[in-house]
């Protein structure tokens, strides 16, 4: 059966993303990969020229997803920590509907990978911190209390992978999203 340009490609990355949702912290092999899709591995390497291209473009998706979440987020919003709020949800959402994506955030499906995939995440998660940090440098603006946007941003980031290792360490049954409106009232100071 002939596929679409572009197609195979995509059922080989969601076939991965799938292998990486079992809870088992077991290494994904391309043999695995090639026998969950039924074909050769010489077959995945026809679309992707190594097992660290096939998380490349894990990665590509996550940026994607987030970023285009987070700057309709920016643009929409004008108030800083309602956008910090919804910043920090999105995050937390996006690891409860896809938890294969969550082992790679965390960093435990590029364990034994190419260190260049643990390099991209950090600088991915650099960008985070750097928006969410900016969301708080606009409500310094809009309010009269006085806050540190760097040390609070960064609060805001250690929260967030602190939920979602906790999420696959829990084989994805602590949810990001349990207890998130009481603990960001508490993060933010409110009662």
């Amino acid at each position: 059966m002939a596929t679409k340009p572009g197609e195979r490609k995509q059922q080989i990355l969601e076939a991965l993303a799938k292998m990486l949702e079992t809870p088992t912290q077991e290494k994904i092999t391309t043999a695995s990969l090639a026998a969950k899709l039924d074909v050769s591995e010489a077959a995945l390497y026809r679309h992707f020229a190594s097992k660290a291209q096939m998380f490349e473009g894990l990665i590509s998706f996550i940026e994607q997803s987030l970023f285009s979440l987070i700057n309709k987020i920016t643009t929409e919003e004008t108030d800083g920590m309602t956008q910090v709020r919804r910043i920090v949800t999105i995050m937390l959402l996006f690891a409860e509907k896809n938890p294969g994506m969550t082992r790679v955030l965390i960093g435990d499906a590029l364990v034994n990978e190419d260190n260049r995939l643990q390099l991209r995440i950090n600088q991915m998660l650099d960008r985070l911190e750097s928006t969410i940090k900016q969301s708080f440098r606009i409500a310094q603006t809009q309010t009269s209390q006085a806050m540190d946007a760097e040390s609070q941003a960064n609060l805001m980031l250690c929260f967030v992978i602190g939920r979602w290792h906790q999420f696959a360490k829990s084989g994805y049954k602590r949810k990001p999203m349990e207890f998130i409106q009481q603990q960001l009232n508490y993060l933010n100071g409110a009662e």
